[in-house]
C-alpha cells in the first residue's frame, strides 16, 4: 500500500495486542495485506530489524535505547544513557538508515523545564555526530506527556537551534497537534524538511464535550474512553479532523522519503485482535486515496 500523493509506504507501528508480539506471523500479516513497513521498539531491535529487511518491508522507525536518561539531572545517568545509545546506534548501522524515534520525556519532570531543556540540549548535541556517521536520524515525536520537551512550534524551534545537526528531525504525527490546538498544517509547513518520519494517527475533537466541560478546569462526572481525553479522542486516520490530502502534498513538497506507519490508538478498534487489525487496514485503505 501507498499513498496516492507522494507514493509514501504505508505501514505501522508495532504494539497493541498480544497478536502483534508474534514476529513472524506479524510480517505475514502484514505482508498478506500490502502493507509495506513496520515501526519497533528498542527490545531486541537488531533480530527484529533484520526480520523485517528480509521479510521484504521497510523499517520504518526504531525506539531510541535510552531515552529518559539523556535528560536526567545526575551527570552520571546522562553519560551512561549517551553511551548506550551510542553503542546502540553503532550496532544497529549494519541494517541500513535508521530512524530512532522517541519522546522527550524527562527523567524528572517536576524540575523547571528550562533545567531539563538544558540537560536535553547537552545530551543530544553530544549523540548527534554518532547519528551523523552512522547514516541515521532522531525522530521526535510530539506527545505532550508528563513534562515533555519539544511537543509545540516553540520547543521544537529552539531545539533545533540549540542542535542543529541535520540529523535531528520529527516524527510527524497530526493527531497531538491537533489534540492541543496548534495548526498542524502550518507545523508542516514549518518543520517539514525535518520530517523523517510520520504516524498515520487522527484525532476527532468532540465539540459536545467542549460545550460540557470547557477546556480549563477538571470534569467532576466524565468517564474517561481509551486514547482520549475529555474533548478529544484519537482516531484512525480518517475518522478525526486532520487533512490528510493536504499533509501528503505538503510532505512532497518537502521531499519526504519516509513511511506513513499507522499507529493505533483507537477506542472503537481496540482489544480484539480482530478489530484492531481491522482498524490498522481501514486506516491504511484511507491514506491509499489521500
Amino acid at each position: 500500500m501507498k499513498t496516492r500523493t507522494g507514493n509514501f509506504p504505508i505501514g505501522l507501528r508495532r504494539g497493541g495486542g498480544d497478536w502483534q508480539k508474534d514476529l513472524p506471523t506479524l510480517l505475514e500479516w502484514a505482508t498478506s495485506n500490502g502493507l509495506e513497513a513496520i515501526d519497533i521498539s528498542s527490545t531486541n531491535a537488531e533480530a527484529a530489524g533484520k526480520a523485517i529487511l528480509d521479510a521484504g518491508l521497510r523499517i520504518g522507525s526504531v525506539d531510541l535505547a535510552d531515552t529518559k536518561g539523556m535528560i536526567a539531572a545526575d551527570a552520571g545517568r546522562r553519560k551512561d544513557a549517551l553511551a548506550a545509545n551510542q553503542e546502540f546506534i553503532r550496532n544497529l548501522a549494519k541494517l541500513g538508515p535508521i530512524n530512532y524515534f522517541l519522546v522527550m520525556l524527562p527523567d524528572n519532570p517536576t524540575l523547571p523545564r528550562s533545567e531539563n531543556f538544558g540537560y536535553m540540549v547537552e545530551s543530544f548535541g553530544q549523540l548527534a555526530s554518532t547519528f551523523e556517521e552512522n547514516n541515521a536520524k532522531l525522530v521526535i515525536e510530539g506527545w505532550p506527556g508528563p513534562g515533555a520537551l519539544c511537543c509545540t512550534p516553540e520547543s521544537y524551534r529552539a531545539f533545533f537551534k540549540e542542535v542543529p545537526s541535520s540529523a535531528m528531525g520529527i516524527n510527524y504525527d497530526p493527531s497531538h497537534l491537533i489534540r492541543m490546538g496548534i495548526d498542524h498544517l502550518r507545523f508542516l509547513r514549518e518543520f517539514g524538511d525535518r520530517a523523517f518520519h510520520a504516524h498515520g494517527k487522527d484525532t476527532e475533537l468532540l465539540e459536545d464535550q467542549v460545550y460540557e466541560y470547557g477546556t480549563e478546569q477538571p470534569a467532576t462526572f466524565f468517564k474517561p474512553v481509551p486514547f482520549g481525553g475529555t474533548t478529544w479522542r484519537y482516531t484512525i486516520p480518517g475518522q478525526g479532523v486532520a487533512h490528510w490530502i493536504e499533509i501528503m502534498r505538503i510532505l512532497q513538497e518537502k521531499g519526504y522519503q519516509g513511511a506513513i506507519s499507522i499507529e493505533l490508538e483507537d477506542a472503537n478498534f481496540f482489544r480484539e485482535a480482530e478489530a484492531e487489525k481491522l482498524g490498522v487496514l481501514q486506516g491504511a485503505r484511507f491514506l491509499t486515496g489521500c
